[in-house]
């Protein structure tokens, strides 16, 4: 089975991403969380964002990869890189830097991608739809970037979903639309092992 890194959102590392990994591991993956904002969480989705230009992109990205890097073993099985939102951003930056990377795992966001990107990880993406962090436009961009770059890319939209919908104790909570992410993104990390 393989080796994930979960990072978090903007909300912290809350019980909703416990739970994620928990179910991932019942599955039987190895599954790391690590705590990106020093044991800080967030209710609203403004103190959190608040709290994310307060630390840096630089500092955030510089605490993921710290993370990872004592997961990456020569030798061993390339890393699965997932994330929440922010931490699906921080998750790809990782995973296009990673040549060893297995795959990547988008939960409600995405990041830029540079024009010179180059990948042949395969790439899962779960949206809301609409989403008011994640553009139609920006996701078409994405997409023709990301499969440019050589990505094996599935998208999936969950129309009246919001933003985070996969977080029982938030407002953007959809259960029908969880239960259908967790059903393909766990059948996608089966896959990896087919």
């Amino acid at each position: 089975m393989a080796q994930i890194l979960l990072l978090h959102s903007v909300y912290g590392l809350r019980p909703a991403v416990h739970a994620a990994a928990d179910r991932l591991r019942a599955a039987g993956h190895q599954v790391h969380t690590p705590d990106l904002f020093d044991g800080k969480t967030f209710e609203d989705v403004e103190q959190g964002m608040a709290y994310k230009e307060e630390v840096g992109s630089d500092e955030l990205l510089r605490r993921a990869v710290t993370a990872a890097a004592p997961l990456i073993t020569p030798g061993g099985p390339g890393l699965v890189y997932a994330g929440f939102s922010l931490g699906a951003a921080l998750a790809q930056n990782l995973a296009l830097a990673d040549e060893r990377a297995r795959a990547l795992l988008l939960l409600h966001g995405t990041s830029d991608l540079r024009e010179d990107a180059a990948t042949e990880i395969p790439v899962q993406l779960h949206v809301a739809e609409p989403d008011a962090f994640e553009s139609e436009d920006w996701l078409n961009a994405w997409y023709l970037l990301m499969t440019r770059a050589g990505a094996d890319v599935e998208v999936h939209r969950y129309r009246g979903a919001g933003h985070v919908y996969t977080d029982p104790d938030l407002a953007d909570f959809d259960a029908e639309a969880a239960a259908r992410t967790w059903g393909v993104a766990l059948d996608f990390l089966a896959e990896l092992d087919g």
